[in-house]
């Protein structure tokens, strides 16, 4: 049975000099509490001073710490019998990152929360570089990235410019619009077009996750710890998201993503009866710098769920419109330490007649101004003083060097292992894209064929000096003589003169049907068609030779020594 009457002791009243020390009950802290003041007022201290009560008394607790000496104060006050639940998450600790995956084992009712989670984180981080085709193309590639096994949000990248790796991906997608979206649309982007939809998130996302500490915390595909597991059985995350330590945005990156995976897990636990809930207190310094959409929901919607929020910050103004009116529309407990002139004037219906504007700006350090949650209802405001700083144990380094030791053993690896997993991964799917690529590149080509050796066509002509029909077995050249067997052996022996008449053949062919003989003389008075292609030509009015067609006169051997006018040696007449 949970103990609703529980008191959480943070401050003590000072009316009067009264001094009597009060707190807060469990019930009560299910609607969350709220603290505002300027910097170097209490606020962190009265923080410490809850979560080590926290810790000691055996309840779940996540700190948030985007300075990271929170975080280092109260690990030193966690008792023997905790250590072994404690996660100590510390990006700064390079040489043993934890694993965090945000897209791991995700329910498939919860898909679109977790998509709504990430893009209000990186919408908060790049407010001023946000556009609606960013968005929509992101949103698309991380609800594809969700319904496929292993995913990280290294996947984001490759989904965009990875051929190979996006058809993998769509293969599992059941959401028919994701689906059409990658198919019918993005895939017929035109390039240009393409290019300048995917640079902004290149160069965002693929900033962060170019940075070997994202790098190593995201890439991993499953994750050090279960973030259900973690609220269900009462362990303790510190998260020590120190600036200085990560950079500024990193640190909102990694803090924004951790407190949506916590939004998340929370409301999976629909699947077990509200009594049997455990609570779980998120403590949240600096809270606007991860103040994204998911905190106007945990305000509303977390109280059932057990989720219990702690937030702190320096003034209004440094949330957005949505989240102040979330914060004052939901919070139980107010506590304000001195502010600045415009946040009285803000705060001045809450505490007012009570308080003024003046009395809210003129405030001590430790002293505050209280609207206290009693048995669910808000009390009137009253002034009351923190309680001081806890003294530090004297043991304090061997304990936090111990924890911190056991948490690294438990949830981290080393980092050549990690970067040696990313790297095969990578590797992986540049040599899947290299082999598409050139899978396609042989399709579209055509199998080189081997020329096959020429057979020597034998064909029928005539000897040029004895007219004997004999058998060549190459191509016929016109301006050289064509001798039989006989003829060519006697030709060599230089005992055949050169013949004195040449061949006309009809055309281009050595036909013998269409092919006579004519002295050199005769030819020389054929006169040639005045018009092109096939005509009659006819000879003097003393010869009846007819020749069909345009005529060529080969030439095969001129004498130098004939009486008649000789042609070039080789030469075709075309007439």
């Amino acid at each position: 049975m949970l103990d609703n009457k529980k008191v959480t002791v943070f401050a003590e009243t000072n009316y009067r000099r009264s001094n009597v020390k009060f707190g807060i009950k469990t019930d009560d802290r299910r609607r969350h509490m709220y603290f505002i003041g300027k910097t170097g007022m209490g606020k962190s201290t009265v923080l410490e001073n809850m979560i080590i009560q926290d810790i000691q008394s055996g309840l779940g607790v996540c700190v948030v710490d985007p300075h990271g000496d929170l975080v280092e104060k109260v690990i030193s006050f966690v008792p023997t019998h905790r250590i072994n639940d404690v996660i100590y998450f510390n990006p700064s600790d390079l040489a043993y990152p934890i694993a965090f995956n945000v897209l791991e084992s995700v329910d498939p009712e919860q898909r679109h929360l977790v998509v709504s989670g990430l893009i209000g984180v990186f919408k908060k981080i790049w407010a001023d570089s946000w556009g609606p085709r960013l968005e929509y193309v992101l949103h698309h590639a991380i609800s594809a990235l969700l319904e496929y096994p292993g995913s990280t949000l290294l996947g984001i990248m490759r989904m965009l410019v990875d051929k190979t790796f996006r058809k993998k991906v769509v293969e599992k997608i059941s959401d028919p619009v994701v689906k059409a979206f990658w198919i019918d649309e993005y895939s017929k982007y035109p390039d240009r077009f393409q290019s300048e939809a995917i640079a902004p998130i290149q160069n965002k996302v693929g900033r962060f996750l170019s940075s070997a500490l994202i790098r190593n915390i995201l890439g991993q595909v499953k994750s050090s710890f279960s973030m259900r597991e973690i609220m269900d059985q009462q362990k303790i995350l510190l998260l020590n998201l120190s600036k200085g330590r990560v950079g500024e945005d990193n640190s909102a990156l990694l803090g924004a993503m951790m407190i949506t995976k916590i939004q998340l897990a929370a409301m999976s636990r629909i699947d077990t009866p509200e009594i049997e809930r455990k609570d779980f207190y998120l403590y949240v310094d600096e809270f606007q710098n991860f103040a994204t959409e998911s905190f106007a929901n945990i305000l509303s919607e977390a109280r059932k769920y057990r989720l219990n929020l702690i937030i702190a910050h320096q003034y209004i103004e440094q949330v957005e419109e949505t989240i102040q009116a979330a914060v004052f529309g939901n919070v139980g407990t107010i506590v304000v330490f001195r502010i600045g002139a415009a946040d009285a004037e803000y705060l001045e219906n809450e505490f007012t007649p009570t308080f003024t504007p003046e009395d809210l700006v003129n405030l001590s350090k430790f002293e505050v101004y209280i609207k206290l949650m009693i048995d669910g209802v808000t009390s009137e405001a009253f002034s009351a003083r923190t309680l001081p700083p806890v003294e530090m144990p004297e043991n304090d380094s061997e304990v936090r060097e111990k924890i911190i030791s056991v948490s690294r053993e438990r949830y981290a690896k080393p980092r050549e292992v990690i970067e040696e997993k990313i790297t095969r991964w990578s590797e992986t799917l540049l040599e899947e894209s290299a082999q598409a690529q050139r899978e396609v590149s042989t399709a579209g080509q055509k199998k080189p064929t081997l020329s096959k050796p020429k057979k020597h066509v034998l064909t029928e002509v005539n000897c040029d000096f004895c007219g004997k029909e004999t058998e060549i077995n190459f191509i016929p050249d016109p301006t050289k003589p064509i001798y039989c067997k006989e003829c060519l052996s006697l030709s060599k022996a230089g005992k055949i003169p050169a013949p004195s008449s040449i061949k006309v053949v009809s055309g281009n062919k050595r036909a013998k049907e269409s092919e006579h003989f004519m002295s050199l003389s005769e030819a020389m008075h054929i006169r040639p068609n005045n018009h092109p292609g096939p005509a009659t030509a006819d000879a003097d009015d003393d010869d009846d030779t007819d020749i069909e067609q345009t005529t060529k006169l080969s030439v095969p051997i001129s004498n130098p020594q004939s009486s008649e006018k000789s042609l070039p040696r080789g030469k075709i007449i075309n007439f």
